[in-house]
């Protein structure tokens, strides 16, 4: 890909350095395709913000940067694997190969949960295992990735675990949102509104319910362990009400 390498960062503090973390990380390193010259990085993309302590920071700026990281390799890979596809189609299947869900079934894989810090609390709360924590940690990862090996770095730990989803990719996926909102458009109605009516659970396990309404179709409700989880599953629950799935 042509761009530049980032800047490496000056590291800041509290890096695993010790021959029981270099061991203890030895199978996410193998996993992950890459020695870090600065491990701190990796220290700090496995930080929950309940373990944040002195210079270490958390995950989130790390999961800010892995998240756009990600959606350029993965649009790069499309673009190259399906040379004759519209951008409609193309969107449909990054959106496919980006979502949580496909982040943590790749966090599942490499066993990432096993290294996340955790405060005492979260960790009796089962947080390791969270879907939520384990998409956000990947991202993190990937960042740290990119920022310590440059975008090939990321690039290699991308294409060696998205390859198998990538390798069996059919036709354009048509989430539940996106048909149901071409339904409504096909007909001349007003696009689904979504509405979220209740959040419930703790911060690492919450639960969002949601609400969708299109002309002509029983407003249903939906839960999901993300907002975006559970409009698609009510969006999913309003074409369901429709009879031909459309």
């Amino acid at each position: 890909m042509a761009l530049h390498d980032p800047l490496r960062p000056a590291p800041h503090g509290d890096p695993l350095t010790t021959d029981d973390s270099a061991a203890a990380l030895a199978p996410l390193a193998e996993a992950l395709g890459h020695a870090f010259a600065h491990p701190e990085l990796l220290a700090e993309a496995l930080t929950h913000p309940s373990a944040h302590r002195g210079p270490r920071r958390s995950y989130e700026r790390l999961e800010f940067l892995g998240d756009r990281v990600l959606g350029l390799i993965i649009a790069e890979l499309l673009w190259r694997r399906f040379p004759q596809e519209a951008e409609g189609a193309l969107t449909r299947r990054h959106t496919g190969l980006v979502r949580r869900e496909a982040l943590t079934e790749i966090a599942m894989k490499i066993d990432l949960g096993r290294h996340i810090l955790l405060s005492t609390g979260e960790e009796t709360a089962g947080a390791r295992a969270n879907p939520s924590l384990l998409a956000d940690v990947c991202e993190a990862v990937i960042a740290a990735l990119y920022l310590d090996g440059g975008l090939g770095a990321a690039q290699r730990f991308v294409e060696r675990w998205w390859e198998p989803q990538l390798a069996k990719l059919g036709a354009p996926p048509h989430d539940p949102k996106t048909a149901l909102q071409e339904w409504a458009q096909a007909r001349g109605r007003a696009l689904p509104a979504y509405r979220t009516v209740a959040t419930e659970g703790p911060a690492h396990r919450r639960v969002f319910t949601v609400t969708v309404t299109v002309d002509g179709v029983p407003p249903p409700t939906a839960s999901g362990s993300s907002t975006r989880a559970a409009e698609t599953a009510a969006a999913a629950a309003a074409l369901a009400g429709l009879g031909d799935g459309a």
